[in-house]
């Protein structure tokens, strides 16, 4: 009496387990990357960017191709100093810093001034975030 018992709590196991035996037409789980502050940017960062920066500014067609031109060198030249210097050290910090003001500096000669303020707004950069977010999922 007990080995059928047995037999039948066995077979509920491996039915409610992860088996292939028994989920072959469940897909395999995806498994996400996490990225960190010393991860290179992806390749569609700064079209991506140019593109939410262009709707929320109201960017004309050809500064949103200017700022995609700047975006696009800004991530090349970050993700070279990444691959070069050591994470979290002082010179790779500071070849950040040195990108990220040239950077700043195109993209106010391209938007304007007003507009470049705008940017610069607590309202518009957690907008701009939370589109990207948004645009990575």
């Amino acid at each position: 009496m007990r080995f059928p018992r047995f037999l039948a709590l066995l077979t509920f196991s491996l039915a409610t387990a992860s088996c292939s035996l028994f989920h072959r037409d469940k897909p395999a789980p995806v498994v996400e990357t996490v990225r960190t502050a010393d991860s290179p940017a992806p390749p569609t960062a700064a079209r991506d960017l140019a593109d939410v920066m262009g709707t929320e500014l109201k960017l004309t067609p050809d500064q949103t191709g200017r700022v995609r031109t700047i975006l696009n060198v800004t991530l090349t030249e970050s993700n070279a100093a990444k691959e070069k210097l050591p994470p979290k050290s002082p010179q790779l910090l500071a070849e950040l810093k040195r990108i990220n003001a040239k950077s700043q500096r195109e993209l106010s000669a391209v938007v304007g001034p007003t507009k470049f303020k705008q940017l610069q707004t607590k309202a518009v950069q957690q907008k701009i975030a939370l589109e990207m977010q948004q645009r990575q999922k």
